[in-house]
């Protein structure tokens, strides 16, 4: 386990020393104020500072984190397809990455719920902008990935994630949580990074078949009503048209808190058919590049199909393409809120208006072309 020491989570006996450091932490008071608005500050440091285990923190902390994300931005809080996951069983669970956060931090919820151990989780180096957000993350089974560096750092980190993915799963015995690619989806387009498919072999190369099969991989899709971020994401893909987005300071955490605090109206997790050694056996005769393309598709379908759209969706759609395609599927009060939303684009001194607004609508409005897409596939 000493070759993972850079990387991952916490063990049990580093919570009391890291519980000692939030709760000394400048912000334990702001943090306290949202997760137990009914409690003293006081009561909550002596709980914490009793913590033992990364469960004490998961169970008395995360999970209150989360029944405040549900209870103050949802309006609905569903999922399906957990009733399929076996308990006996541990899974990669990939799926499309809408929020930094809540996209892991939900899921863990779900499966908490459900009576499953809570999986581990992957944490962008990048979002490491603090001690405390370190030892939160790390306190709740979230493991460090690198990004960036060089050609030869950026194959050296893949092999180090692919080792480590495959030891949590096989031998530490636990499921784990990544998204179907590096970063959130901007435009709306759910799509897996085959990078990541061929990261997942690099740690057995000697048969791509059960390099894939062994990991038990479950797609997982997640529907937000209210994209979250979706001004933001609209800024940035507008300012990255013509040169790279170079992110300002803080900005990731901004969206953290974001994404936490916006209104989401319903969400949705959907756990799909996991991807089995019978499914990755009919690309048996593909090279690997294809073999990695073949299976991103694969995800990408299952994930797609299982989206669930909402009148945003189609509102966009008919905005965006000015037309009453799916005009059946919304109220004139639903159109009039979406558009109502939208015209805080109106509050940012941009020079192309229309550019902008084309693109919000197509975070909107693209995953109804990729899921009916989807679901085309899926009827053949």
């Amino acid at each position: 386990m000493n070759n993972f020491d850079d990387i991952r989570p916490y063990y049990d006996e580093e919570i009391p020393a890291a519980m000692q450091r939030i709760v000394k932490s400048n912000f334990f008071g702001l943090l306290c104020t949202y997760v137990y608005p009914d409690r003293n500050p006081e009561d909550v440091k002596q709980m914490m500072l009793s913590f033992r285990t990364i469960r004490d923190f998961q169970l008395e902390v995360m999970r209150c984190v989360n029944e405040q994300v549900i209870s103050r931005s949802t309006t609905e809080f569903t999922y399906e397809g957990v009733d399929q996951l076996d308990p006996a069983k541990k899974y990669l669970f990939v799926s499309n990455h809408r929020d930094i956060m809540l996209d892991a931090c939900l899921l863990q919820y779900i499966l908490y719920r459900n009576g499953h151990e809570t999986s581990e989780i992957t944490f962008g180096a990048n979002l490491m902008s603090s001690p405390l957000v370190i030892d939160i993350g790390k306190c709740n089974k979230m493991f460090r990935v690198e990004r960036g560096g060089t050609m030869r750092d950026f194959y050296l980190s893949s092999q180090h994630l692919s080792d480590y993915i495959r030891y949590v799963l096989t031998q530490k015995r636990q499921s784990l949580w990544i998204a179907q690619r590096n970063g959130r989806t901007k435009d709306g387009i759910d799509q897996t990074d085959q990078g990541i498919i061929k990261m997942f072999c690099m740690s057995y190369p000697q048969d791509k078949i059960k390099a894939l099969a062994e990991l038990n991989i479950v797609p997982v899709s997640v529907s937000y009503e209210w994209e979250s971020c979706d001004i933001l994401k609209a800024l940035e893909l507008y300012e990255s048209r013509f040169s790279r987005y170079v992110k300002k300071p803080g900005e990731d955490l901004n969206s953290i808190l974001t994404g936490i605090a916006q209104p989401k109206g319903r969400v949705h997790f959907t756990f799909c058919p996991q991807i089995t050694e019978l499914d990755l056996t009919c690309y048996d005769q593909s090279t690997s590049n294809e073999y990695h393309r073949l299976v991103a598709a694969l995800l990408d379908q299952r994930i797609n199909a299982a989206y669930q759209l909402r009148p945003n969706n189609y509102i966009a759609h008919d905005l965006r393409y000015a037309q009453q395609h799916y005009r059946d599927r919304y109220t004139e009060q639903e159109y009039q809120k979406f558009v109502n939303h939208m015209q805080k684009l109106q509050e940012f001194d941009i020079a192309e208006p229309d550019v902008l607004r084309d693109i919000f609508l197509g975070i909107y409005s693209n995953p109804v072309e990729t899921h009916e897409a989807a679901l085309t596939i899926q009827r053949r």
